[in-house]
């Protein structure tokens, strides 16, 4: 039998399905945004902590979701398939007046366009990442929703030319984020040295990210440390769960005597008090170009996975910082290059250069300017236009 998600009588039924950290902080800015627009609704499907502290009832773990790759999709299969199953059964039972599949468009898209069959108007908020591989996408993904919402300004003429509704709404995190954030106030508010080397190393998250990348980034502090004996390490965690996998790959490769500070959530606090960031491939690396910090962008996933994405990515970088700059300015240091050796010597060149912190941070700034737009805002009102009410 379905499990009843929605409990409230006469509200507004908004159901939303958010995959991992970034979905989870963007599902909470637009829960926030369509309750100021309309009091009387109601939140439900899959979302994370920040969308729960808004009100949301999720019907399992996020967790669940965050998978990555071809491989290790196949190996979760069985059970995400089952869970997106159950979901829809609930879905089609209730009813509700919009769906928004949050990022996730693996998982979303094929939900999304059963709900519209059903008579359901879906959004998809945050577009796949077609301007870098699968173009094709565009004439699915408008067979699937009824409206995509952009993050990126060169991302809404791709659906315009194939005739899909699109509305750019700029990124968040480009309102959330300070212009000129304050890395001296940011040392004094964690108690961190004024002048001390202070790096910031986020390793992913996923679960399945920190399995690949955080032993890389604890041996690279280690090396960092050898040159820098009071260098300080900032790690923020998104969940309890990627805690316990740190906090477990940290004893099984020696790294409890390393100055390495976990921070729960606070990645941009993080990074605001770094000299340098060593970050994962993904949403969060154009946070840390927000926060005009200098960055190393590095990934890893399993070799058949990186085969098979290397084939298909038609832009010359995977990092966003890069890709919407339009020029390789961040150092991007990739499965086999991604060794401690080579990351903590483009660490150590980059803290060392201050001409290139400033240029950055001046090309940083800028884009700053063009994303920043009142994005929960632009997102709830087109929400609000597709739903039934």
């Amino acid at each position: 039998m379905a499990e009843t998600l929605f409990r409230k009588p006469g509200a507004l039924k908004v159901a939303m399905v958010a995959g991992e950290a970034s979905g989870d902080m963007l599902g909470a800015h637009l829960i926030s945004a369509i309750r100021a627009r309309h009091p009387n609704v109601e939140f439900a499907g899959i979302g994370g902590p920040r969308m729960e502290a808004q009100g949301f009832t999720s019907q399992v773990q996020q967790e669940k979701l965050a998978v990555r790759g071809y491989w290790e999709v196949i190996r979760n299969l069985a059970e995400l398939l089952g869970i997106r199953r159950r979901l829809k059964s609930s879905l089609l039972a209730e009813k509700p007046d919009v769906f928004i599949g949050v990022d996730a468009p693996d998982f979303n898209l094929a939900l999304e366009g059963a709900l519209k069959r059903s008579g359901i108007p879906t959004v998809h908020y945050v577009s796949p990442s077609v301007y870098a591989w699968r173009a094709e996408r565009v004439h699915k993904i408008g067979k699937m929703v009824n409206r995509v919402l952009c993050l990126f300004p060169m991302e809404p003429p791709l659906y315009q030319a194939a005739g899909v509704p699109v509305s750019f709404v700029g990124h968040p995190l480009a309102s959330e984020i300070p212009l000129a954030p304050d890395k001296r106030a940011m040392r004094e508010k964690l108690g961190l040295p004024k002048d001390g080397p202070v790096f910031a190393l986020l390793p992913g998250s996923r679960v399945s990210e920190l399995d690949f990348m955080a032993p890389v980034y604890i041996e690279t502090a280690r090396l960092l440390l050898e040159k820098y004996p009071d260098a300080q390490f900032l790690v923020p965690l998104a969940t309890r769960a990627t805690r316990d996998r740190f906090d477990a790959l940290l004893t099984k490769h020696d790294g409890w005597e390393l100055p390495i500070r976990k921070m729960i959530g606070h990645a941009q606090m993080a990074m605001i008090a770094s000299d340098v960031v060593l970050v994962t491939s993904g949403t969060a690396t154009l946070e840390v170009a927000l926060t005009k910090r200098p960055m190393v962008i590095s990934y890893k996933i399993s070799a058949m996975t990186y085969r098979m994405v290397k084939r298909k990515l038609k832009v010359p970088y995977v990092g966003l910082p890069n890709i919407l700059l339009g020029e390789k300015l961040v150092p991007e240091l990739l499965q086999l290059d991604a060794t401690p050796e080579k990351l903590a010597a483009e660490l150590d060149r980059i803290y060392q250069d201050n001409d290139y912190q400033a240029m950055l941070a001046e090309r940083f700034t800028r884009l700053h300017h063009e994303l920043k737009q009142d994005t929960a805002a632009l997102a709830a009102d087109a929400v609000l236009a597709e739903a039934r009410c």
